[in-house]
């Protein structure tokens, strides 16, 4: 292996010293005004979607479905299609997936922070980014995924360890407080609109339980995930 590439290496896979706990704290109250304002929650919420669709994407490609697209909208919606049977374990884990994703993709991130390994972090979201774009079937979805992964690609590739750092940090905290906020904006849609096409209700067809036991379980993993995870930002 040659210089250069022992350079990258070690620039990628090794570790970087963590930010100050006040740095810690700062990034993980920004990534909380990011999710809390409705006008700001508008356009930050294209985040969650782009983790949201990537974890249905994911699960159905190691499922062993097929995976034929997704779709991003301006509307902070999202639709991925695969194909394979209609029921069966595949089916349940794919639709159960998105609600989930961003709070357990900020987990794995919280736990990355956790070992030192902030660089690691973006290159990593930057290479699952990159495999989505290929997935995209639609003009705005391809923008949002370009500019999210510019900005991964960026940081990582120009700025300091320090602003890696808190960016990265960033990034994990909002993925850990937005994964929770569309868990109840579901709950209350299903409860004064209706949502008979929601994950949780395919998730009721599918296991012939009730959708609320699907909401309960989405409530689970996006809390459980916030605490776990702002226990090992915060280093506590």
């Amino acid at each position: 292996m040659d210089t250069n590439a022992t350079d990258l290496w070690d620039r990628v896979f090794g570790t970087q010293p963590a930010p100050s706990h006040w740095t810690v704290i700062v990034t993980g109250l920004v990534a909380l005004l990011a999710v809390l304002p409705r006008p700001v929650w508008r356009l930050t919420r294209n985040a969650v979607t782009i983790a949201h669709e990537g974890g249905h994407a994911l699960v159905a490609l190691v499922s062993g479905r097929r995976l034929d697209g997704i779709r991003l909208h301006s509307d902070t919606s999202g639709l991925t299609v695969s194909r394979g049977r209609p029921t069966g374990l595949g089916m349940i884990l794919t639709a159960a997936a998105g609600y989930t994703a961003p709070s357990l993709l900020g987990l794995a991130g919280a736990a990355l922070l956790a070992a030192g390994h902030s660089t690691a972090l973006l290159w990593g979201a930057a290479g699952l980014l990159a495999a989505m774009l290929v997935m995209i079937r639609n003009a705005y979805g391809v923008l949002t995924v370009l500019l999210a992964g510019a900005a991964f690609v960026l940081v990582s590739w120009k700025a300091g360890s320090e602003v890696q750092g808190m960016f990265a940090y960033g990034v994990v905290w909002f993925l850990l407080l937005g994964g929770v906020r569309p868990v109840f904006e579901l709950q209350h849609k299903r409860r004064y609109r209706g949502a008979g096409d929601s994950d949780a209700d395919q998730l009721a067809r599918l296991t012939r339980t009730p959708a609320t036991l699907w909401l309960l379980l989405f409530h689970v993993v996006t809390l459980a995930s916030l605490a776990a995870g702002g226990r090992w930002l915060l280093g506590v």
